[in-house]
Formats: structure tokens, C-alpha cells, sequence
């Protein structure tokens, strides 16, 4: 008979496993504090601490009816993996593409995203990031209140349905990415307090109680994520993970989370022969984040730059709210920083957060930057979830995409942006708690109307239409202007594949000038010239050296011996020498 075991330090007398309805005696392990084990028939299962009511496995892979129904055991090593040769690849010099299942395609499963996988294929990237796939209440959502970090939403297609999609990607040429969060759990379905400490009060977040990594229980609960981590690397073959929000990670120990986390997942890499990375989303503003850990760092591979994105948006939208306010006095002068600093507040004065903010960053590792234009935070989290392909013209988003695609950075892009989509991407739910639903509804609403904007603009989280109107239209793309941004995408991206110099991670080797006034931007990479102008009039734009060939070019542009006359909302790519 197969054999239960759970980390239930939490019950005072004693742990049943329910296997089907019938209840079976577990035993505490002697030498293994806390933890309950014993013998039962197969099926779905849940255990019941003291007389309490069945609750699903901590570490369960499968919750084929939800996060608040039994679990289900899945055996990894049946699954049948295709002969793709596929052995991974590096992080440097790839360009990544996010995607959230649930909204790529209208049927929002695994086995329909990768129908579009040859999209992908001919767009150019390289890894496939998937926003979070943890069970959640109901059908529709982010995904970043999961429950059940060992398992896989029903909806999408569960564990068999993931570990096709990957299969998919990989036998395309393509790596995937997949978004875990380790910072908080949904309020819905979340059953990890009943079995022992997973959260302490020692430390607040925004979600409330942190989860606890530096108090009394914290081994297991370390172990508990980054058992998660590894069974996401080894038993989908994932090869690599986005961890969301580190910098709510709280953790006073010796040797952080973080880095822990770090070094078993190279251990992996070794054992399975795959090239298995980390990607970090931190507000932190600091290069310990991507050190290695020998150097006192935290050993991950790579970090999110908003620094980057914002200093974009500003100087493509002309926006100054909140955030933004630092990067939109000189946009353009934050641009040309990022891209050559790395983070524009590396210990300069953050008027945002009323105090000095971050740290440098070091000039030869730009690749440990992604740099994008667009996420689903910076989409989803605007009270209409608008893209900024709804305001700003085509030729805009050509210039945006050419300072991304040619930048020291690793790159990535969000679902759609690449032909710049009209559907927007708004926050939706599909609670099941209707008080829950209901608090969700408010505070959201609550959130914007503090900001100007009126109670009945704001879209209802949990209205289905909602949801809908976030699904990309995939005749989009074959359609005018939506083709012609498309063919552009696909230039940059070849250009930075067959071009060396375009994804040169050395920061100190990129040089910027640019006219505030006048609105142009020019880019320095090796004799390559990313000559942008968001101006109104035409602008001849400095190249400091002679032009011999625009390789690359949107809108109206002439070489004109050391300049190139750009029109207004143009981008032209010139080979100089």
C-alpha cells in the first residue's frame, strides 16, 4: 500500500489520512519531529488532524476538485516525455515572452496555448514565462493567490496538462519559465496554518503574517518551498523560476532564504545536466540580489528591472504619477542611465518612497537585468488594465520595442504586446466566497477612486466580462497596424540574434545622447547606432561616425553623412564605420 506522510506539528493527539472515505491511523515518526506517517489503499485523499475536518496534503501535486477538496496522488515517472533532445539553455542572451494561461487563448487551457507555440517559434523568443499555475478558488485569476504550491489549476489542464505544455515548448526549440510565489498564500483555500507554523507574526507584509522563514519551524517550512521549487524543475521540467516579490521574502537568518534556495537549485542543475536558473522580482534596488554567494550575495541569476521600464514609460507616454514622478523630469536622461547604469536609483533620493534608494550596479552584468516595455503588473494593475497600445501611436511602440530588443538587458515582452494588441488585460477574479468577492470588488474600487477616478469606471474583479475582454484577439495580428508592429518585433529580435553587439550585456561599453528638448535618443552598441525620435518634428539625430547602412528602420529616416534624419515617433537602426 502506498505510504502518507505530513508535517503536522499542530496536532495535539493524533492524524488520519481519509483515502476515499475511509479513515486510516497515521503514527508519529520518531525521528523526525512533527511529521505523521503510516500506511493506506490508494485514492483521493485528505488528512484530519485531531477532530478536525479533511483537509488536502500540504505537498499535494493534484486537486482535482479544487483547493478545498481532497487531493489526488500523481505518479511523475509515468508521464512519457517526448525524444526532444532538448537539454535547456542559458539565460544570457535569451529573450523571454510572459503569458498568462487563462487569457492567451479563449479556451485559457495549457493544450490551447500551445497551439500558438509556432507564434512564438517565428516572433523569435526563446523561454515561454507562464504566470502562476498554483490551484486557486474558481476558474479565472492571476494566479498570485494560489494554494497548493506543489500542484497544478484544474482548469488549465492540471499536472498532465502542464508537463504537455512543456513538452510542446521544448520539442519548438523553446524553454519555459513558471512564476511561483513564495511571499504569501491566497486567503481562499489556504489550509498551511492548521498544520503547523507557516506564517509568524514576527514579520508583517501586506498580505498580513509573513511566511515564516526565520522563526521556531522555519526549517520546514523552508523546505517546504523550496521542495516546491525543485519538483516544478524536476518533475515538469521547467527550466527556470520567476519568484514573485522577493523583497517581501522576511528573513533574519544567517544564510537567507534566498540563498538556500539558490544553492539547491544548482545542486539540481549539476544532477540533471540542465543550465536551471532563477529570475527575481525585487523592489530593492540591490546587486546582492544577482551576486553570487560565495561574494556574500544571493546567488540568483537574474532581476527585474522597473527602473528600466519606468524611465521607458515616462518618456514614451509622458506619465508623472506617483512612481513615475522621479523618471518623468528628464525621461529621457533616465533612460540613457538605466541603460547604462542599470538602475536609475542606485542611492539617489526617491521622492516616491521619501528617502535615498538603492544601490550601483555592476557595469559588466547587464544580461542580470530583464528590460521590458510592458508585464502584467504594469498592464494589469492600471485601473482599466489599459496597454499603452491603446494611446500611443504604432510608430511609438516601434521606438519602445527597438530600445528593449537592443538593449544590454535580457529582454522579455508580454503576451500580445508584440503587435500591440487593443484588448486590454485587467485584474479579475472568480472568487467562490462571496464575502471574499465582495471585498475584493470594494477594494479595488476603494483603491482607484482615491485617485481620481469614479467608483463605476473601475472594472468588477469578478464580473466575467471582465475576464473576456482580457483575452487576446488572435486575428489581431494578421490585420493592420497590428502586422506591420508584428514584422517589427521579428526584425528586432533576428537583429539581436545575429548581431552580437545588440546583446552585449556590458553596460559600460553602451553610451547614450540624447536632446531633452528635441525629444531624440541616440544609442551607442558597438558601430551599431538605435537612433530614437519621440519629438515632433523631424530630427537630425548625431551618430558620431559615419552611417554606411540602416539595417533596421520604422517610420520615415535618411542617412545623412554623421547624422540620420528621423521623423517624428521613428526608429531607424544604422550600421556606422
Amino acid at each position: 500500500m502506498p505510504a502518507y506522510e505530513v508535517w503536522a506539528p499542530h496536532a495535539a493527539s493524533r492524524v488520519r489520512v481519509e483515502v476515499d472515505g475511509t479513515e486510516h491511523e497515521l503514527a508519529r515518526c520518531a525521528d523526525r519531529a512533527g511529521w505523521w506517517s503510516g500506511q493506506a489503499p490508494a485514492g483521493d485523499y485528505a488528512f484530519r488532524l485531531d477532530d478536525g475536518p479533511p483537509l488536502p496534503d500540504p505537498r499535494s501535486a493534484c486537486q482535482p476538485h479544487g483547493p478545498h477538496g481532497p487531493s489526488r496522488p500523481v505518479d511523475h515517472a509515468a508521464f512519457r516525455w517526448s525524444r526532444t533532445g532538448w537539454r535547456g539553455r542559458a539565460l544570457p542572451g535569451a529573450v523571454l515572452y510572459e503569458l498568462h494561461i487563462g487569457t492567451f487563448t479563449a479556451r485559457g487551457t495549457f493544450e490551447a496555448a500551445a497551439e500558438h507555440l509556432d507564434h512564438l517559434v517565428e516572433l523569435g523568443v526563446d523561454f515561454v514565462e507562464l504566470m502562476p499555475v498554483c490551484p486557486f478558488p474558481g476558474r479565472h485569476g492571476w494566479g498570485y493567490d494560489g494554494v497548493s504550491l506543489w500542484a497544478v489549476h484544474e482548469p488549465y489542464g492540471g499536472p498532465e496538462g502542464l508537463k504537455r505544455f512543456v513538452d510542446a515548448a521544448h520539442r519548438n526549440g523553446l524553454g519555459v519559465v513558471l512564476d511561483v510565489v513564495h511571499n504569501h498564500l491566497g486567503p481562499s483555500g489556504n489550509y498551511l496554518p492548521a498544520y503547523g507554523p507557516y506564517f509568524t507574526d514576527r514579520h508583517h507584509t501586506p498580505w498580513g503574517s509573513a511566511v515564516n522563514l526565520d522563526a521556531p519551524g522555519s526549517d520546514e517550512v523552508r523546505a517546504y518551498l523550496i521542495g516546491s521549487a525543485l519538483a516544478w524543475l524536476r518533475d515538469y521540467r521547467i527550466d527556470g523560476l520567476r519568484l514573485d516579490a522577493v523583497h517581501a521574502l522576511a528573513d533574519d537568518r544567517a544564510v537567507h532564504f534566498l540563498e538556500e534556495l539558490s544553492g539547491e537549485v544548482r545542486k539540481l542543475a549539476v544532477t540533471t545536466n540542465r543550465p536551471l536558473f532563477l529570475i527575481a522580482e525585487s523592489d530593492l534596488n540591490t546587486p546582492r540580489t544577482t551576486a553570487p554567494t560565495e561574494a556574500g550575495g544571493q546567488g540568483l541569476t537574474a532581476q527585474w528591472s522597473d527602473d528600466f521600464h519606468h524611465a521607458l514609460h515616462c518618456a514614451l507616454t509622458g506619465e508623472s504619477q506617483g512612481y513615475y514622478a522621479d523618471f518623468a523630469r528628464e525621461p529621457l536622461a533616465a533612460v540613457a542611465k538605466a541603460l547604462t547604469r542599470g538602475f536609475f536609483h542606485d542611492g539617489t533620493w526617491s521622492s516616491f518612497r521619501g528617502r535615498s534608494h538603492g544601490r550601483p550596479f555592476p557595469t559588466t552584468e547587464g544580461h542580470r537585468l530583464l528590460g521590458y516595455l510592458q508585464t502584467h503588473d504594469q498592464v494589469g494593475n492600471r485601473a482599466l488594465g489599459d496597454r499603452i497600445s491603446t494611446t500611443l501611436p504604432v510608430g511609438r511602440l516601434a521606438c519602445g520595442a527597438a530600445l528593449v530588443l537592443t538593449s544590454p538587458f535580457t529582454p522579455m515582452l508580454f503576451m500580445g504586446e508584440e503587435w500591440g494588441a487593443a484588448t486590454p488585460w485587467q485584474y479579475f477574479t472568480d472568487h467562490t466566497d462571496p464575502d471574499l468577492a465582495e471585498a475584493v470588488r470594494q477594494g479595488r474600487r476603494r483603491e482607484f477612486t482615491e485617485h481620481g477616478w469614479a467608483a463605476e469606471a473601475v472594472p468588477d474583479p469578478q464580473e466575467p466580462a471582465t475576464v473576456l475582454r482580457s483575452v487576446l484577439d488572435w486575428t489581431e495580428p494578421r490585420r493592420a497596424p497590428h502586422a506591420e508592429l508584428l514584422s517589427w518585433y521579428r526584425t528586432l529580435i533576428r537583429l539581436r540574434r545575429e548581431r552580437p553587439e545588440f546583446a552585449d550585456p556590458d553596460l559600460g561599453a553602451v553610451r547614450a545622447a540624447f536632446d531633452e528638448a528635441a525629444g531624440w535618443l541616440v544609442v551607442h552598441r558597438g558601430p551599431y547606432r538605435v537612433a530614437v525620435n519621440l519629438g515632433p518634428d523631424e530630427a537630425a539625430v548625431p551618430l558620431g561616425a559615419a552611417g554606411r547602412e540602416v539595417v533596421a528602420a520604422f517610420g520615415p529616416v535618411a542617412p545623412a553623412g554623421t547624422d540620420v534624419r528621423v521623423g517624428p515617433d521613428a526608429v531607424a537602426v544604422v550600421l556606422t564605420g
